[in-house]
């Protein structure tokens, strides 16, 4: 009966014990925790004063993906015996500079990928990767500043594609007017004096450029390991709502490991030139006319690894 005792007593001692240790480490741990939220504030503060000072901010960011599959004998696939592929990136590159009186904003992008289907079966398919995204984009805005969030500004923004039609078209906006920072990172541009330049090989007078309005929004944020950035560029025609376009980019990146994440990028676009275009020339419809087209929403995406600059 005295061993029993004895040994349950030394089990409570032990546990009574180990439970007195474990909220000893973990009140240790929190205040620990609590130190090292309190060192990242400074950093953050310390940073946040770094940011505020003039002088030229330059970033850049991209993601890259693409996989590669094939079968032999998969006789459940309409083509059983095949090699397939795509692959893609993005650069996202900025070059900022912030003095007490201007800023002088650049930024450029580029987005491509190719995609490959090799049917082994027959002689007729290509064995070349075809272009299925091609978007070059490049834009600078100096803007003069009357306050802390308003400043007079001009811009001028150039996009195209490069593999397979090059300045066909080629829209080049120039303009003049407002530009608001009401946050960190957020751009807000409104200029109602801008021209809209199409360059085209276009012999059916479906592209034509005009006089209207340029409003862009760009928002840029990073939010701890997540590297947020969305853009949306619209051109209103004062001619006539079908030469209006707009383009909206969203791109994400969260840090896994140093410099290195994944990364994810989606881009919408409407442009009714364009679709009279394909309609006329690639869906070979001669009909097609701007009143009867079905504008339909474009849009890329892209998901693979991310790496900062």
């Amino acid at each position: 009966m005295k061993k029993t005792l004895l040994t349950v007593a030394l089990l409570l001692g032990a546990i009574t014990f180990y439970a007195q240790e474990r909220e000893e480490l973990e009140a240790e741990q929190t205040a620990k925790k609590d130190s090292i939220k309190a060192l990242e504030q400074k950093v953050n503060d310390i940073q946040a004063e770094i940011d505020a000072l003039p002088g030229w901010r330059v970033n850049a960011f991209g993601t890259i993906g693409g996989n590669i599959a094939g079968s032999n004998n998969w006789y459940s696939n309409d083509i059983p015996n095949s090699a397939t592929g795509n692959f893609g990136f993005s650069i996202n590159a900025m070059a900022h500079l912030d003095e007490t009186k201007f800023f002088w904003k650049n930024e450029g992008n580029l987005k491509m990928s190719w995609v490959k289907l090799d049917n082994k079966d027959s002689t007729d398919d290509s064995d070349r990767y075809a272009a299925s995204t091609d978007v070059f984009e490049i834009s600078s805005l100096y803007g003069y500043k009357l306050g802390n969030k308003f400043a007079v500004s001009a811009l001028g923004e150039y996009r195209t594609s490069i593999l397979n039609n090059f300045n066909d078209p080629g829209y080049l906006d120039l303009g003049v007017g407002g530009t608001w920072t009401p946050a960190k990172g957020l751009v807000v541009v409104v200029h109602p004096f801008n021209y809209n330049f199409v360059f085209s090989s276009d012999k059916d007078n479906i592209y034509s450029s005009s006089f209207g309005a340029k409003i862009v929004g760009d928002y840029m944020r990073d939010f701890g390991d997540l590297k947020f950035k969305t853009k949306l560029s619209t051109f209103l025609s004062y001619k006539t709502m079908n030469y209006s376009n707009w383009t909206w980019t969203n791109t994400f990146g969260y840090t896994i490991w140093g410099k290195l994440g994944v990364g994810f990028e989606i881009g919408l676009r409407q442009n009714k030139q364009e679709a009279l275009d394909y309609n006329r020339n690639i869906l070979n419809d001669p009909t097609a006319t701007f009143n009867n087209i079905d504008n339909k929403l474009q849009n890329y995406w892209l998901v693979g690894l991310n790496y900062s600059i």
